[in-house]
């Protein structure tokens, strides 16, 4: 279960205006999905919620003498996590423009760097990591961008390094491949961004062909959107502003609203799933 020290954290992470938010100037209709949900008040943005992604930062073991790389920090919900673990140096390699310049404002330190780039080639030295992790990224990515991104956390991770994941994940193991392409196929057309989740052991295998050690891996329902997470992950006060948006505000709730009903359709096939793997070689 989280600590009490890790609730705190989340309740007092900074608040962003959704004119401060990603997409601004861009109809609801047309937004990805997480932007959307950004807009609405929602902060965290993982799939197996606040307390799989504890559980993958407690097992990375983060400390004063790490040197960290997270790929698409997005609002920085983590990014605030980990830097309160006061780590030797942090980059947060960050893809879309207003979401870096965010990230620059609020965790702008002689340690911290915001780095606006893909998380396929990040422009930072090799071996310049003793951890590299990244959240609900991957799940996103076609198989060829998927290997890139975990060949790119190898590059930077030192020998011994620690990678973690947490994404979204297939249920059972051997989903019919009909189901898969269906469910691949709602969520791209539902969310506006492509999705393409892989079964646990698809994932491990991601890792494996990568020169990565499985040490760790957790798993957790995909209740983004369900009542009792919304309170787990957001509190009371920030749950009750989601509800005020998605009631007050037509074109953010009927997305809302969609995104919650495909969710519970395929709920008993979608899970979410954190791995940690560490670096025993160097991948050429």
């Amino acid at each position: 279960m989280m600590q009490d020290s890790h609730t705190g954290a989340i309740g007092r992470a900074s608040y962003l205006a959704p004119s401060e938010l990603p997409g601004a100037g861009q109809h609801p209709d047309k937004m990805q999905g997480h932007w959307v949900l950004a807009r609405v008040g929602k902060r965290v943005l993982r799939p197996g919620g606040i307390e799989l992604t504890w559980q993958m930062l407690d097992t990375l073991a983060i400390g004063p003498q790490d040197r960290v790389v997270e790929f698409a920090p997005g609002l920085g919900v983590t990014a605030k996590m980990v830097l309160q673990k006061h780590p030797r140096a942090y980059w947060g390699v960050e893809r879309e423009p207003s979401a870096a310049h965010q990230l620059q404002q609020r965790f702008a330190g002689p340690s911290t760097q915001i780095v606006q780039a893909s998380a396929e080639q990040s422009g930072l030295p090799d071996a310049c990591a003793s951890v590299v992790y990244s959240e609900a990224l991957l799940s996103m990515q076609t198989p060829q961008q998927k290997n890139r991104i975990v060949a790119e956390a190898c590059r930077l991770l030192a020998a011994g390094g620690r990678y973690g994941i947490h994404e979204l994940c297939l249920l059972p193991n051997d989903i019919p491949d009909s189901l898969r392409q269906e469910i691949q196929a709602a969520m791209s057309r539902d969310i506006h961004v492509g999705v393409q989740p892989l079964c646990r052991d698809e994932w491990i295998r991601l890792f494996r062909q990568n020169g990565l050690k499985v040490t760790w891996s957790g798993e957790a329902p995909m209740h983004l959107l369900e009542p009792r997470r919304l309170l787990q992950d957001e509190g009371l006060m920030g749950s009750l502003r989601i509800a005020f948006r998605v009631a007050t505000r037509p074109e953010l709730g009927s997305r809302f609203r969609s995104m919650r009903r495909l969710f519970a359709q395929y709920g008993e096939h979608l899970g979410a799933i954190s791995l940690v793997g560490e670096r025993e070689q160097v991948i050429a």
